[in-house]
């Protein structure tokens, strides 16, 4: 049995980092407000912009955009979205477990594959591949959306050069505080039309004919690479409010399984003390009836 001493250490060790893991889960429930805010709001622009692309390329030839022409692929780039910073359980293991499979599915094909890494933990877990073409690091915790129009610019430049033939976008997309699931997403050839058809399947025989000033071509040439930028930026959203809902949950549980800790051990302490308190009675009658012979 260890003695007092040491099993004293351990319970005001373990009630310490109780503490912390404590503050840190209040502080990632003051911040999730702010970036559950944010992500919520940018949702509704976010479905609205997507329609409205949409609309006016529904009766378009994809052909006569280059963000929009599909051809046959044979190299893969995967945007992948994370965190900078762990501590939030497996939401970011989740992520990059995603990326890997559709890497190994990809390779299987002969096809090969690229990496644009947005956030530290993605980075350093495929930094070791030597498949990362970009990374964007300690820009998750402070992003705006001039980060986001960085990104994508230069995956669509990429794209537009050849070096790529489709782009897919994966991230943790923010259901609830308590879900954060990995998402897979077509990124380019850009391919608004199935949010078109969707609309108006919704709408039920109620769309109508729009006329459109410019020409409708001027206006794609304007709304393409801002589509792109507004998927960047939406998926950075959920990855910000995904990463705070499941550092606070990650942080309860484990003040949680401290204060589990603390109980057993203050049961060990409390049986070490016992027997401790046991012996030296004993020596005590011992002596006492030694003295008595």
């Amino acid at each position: 049995m260890p003695s007092l001493k040491d099993v004293k250490t351990q319970i005001t060790g373990v009630k310490k980092t109780s503490q912390i893991t404590k503050a840190m889960n209040m502080v990632s429930a003051a911040k999730l407000r702010g970036a559950q805010q944010k992500m919520e709001d940018f949702r509704p622009y976010a479905g609205k912009f997507n329609e409205a692309l949409g609309s006016i390329s529904s009766n378009m030839k994809s052909n006569e955009f280059p963000l929009m022409q599909a051809r046959d692929v044979n190299t893969i780039e995967i945007i992948i979205v994370t965190s900078d910073r762990g501590l939030c359980g497996s939401f970011n293991a989740n992520i990059i477990k995603m990326a890997e499979k559709l890497m190994n599915k990809y390779e299987a094909e002969g096809k090969k594959v690229s990496f644009v890494c947005i956030g530290k933990k993605s980075i350093r877990y495929f930094k070791k591949t030597g498949k990362v073409r970009k990374a964007y690091a300690d820009i998750m915790g402070t992003f705006q959306m001039f980060n986001a129009r960085e990104i994508a610019q230069d995956v669509a430049a990429n794209f537009i050069a050849g070096e790529a033939d489709e782009v897919q976008l994966v991230f943790g997309s923010f259901v609830s505080v308590a879900r954060q699931v990995p998402t897979t997403i077509p990124f380019l050839p850009v391919q608004p039309i199935a949010a078109a058809e969707e609309a108006a399947g919704q709408s039920a025989g109620q769309q109508g004919a729009y006329t459109y000033e410019p020409s409708p071509e001027e206006i794609m040439n304007v709304l393409l690479p801002l589509y792109m930028n507004v998927m960047v930026y939406n998926s950075m959203l959920e990855v910000g409010a995904s990463e705070q809902a499941a550092r606070m949950t990650a942080m309860d549980n484990a003040t949680n399984a401290c204060n589990d800790i603390v109980a057993n051990l203050t049961m060990i302490y409390n049986k070490a003390r016992q027997a401790a308190i046991t012996g030296d009675l004993m020596d005590i009658v011992g002596g006492a009836e030694a003295l008595k012979g």
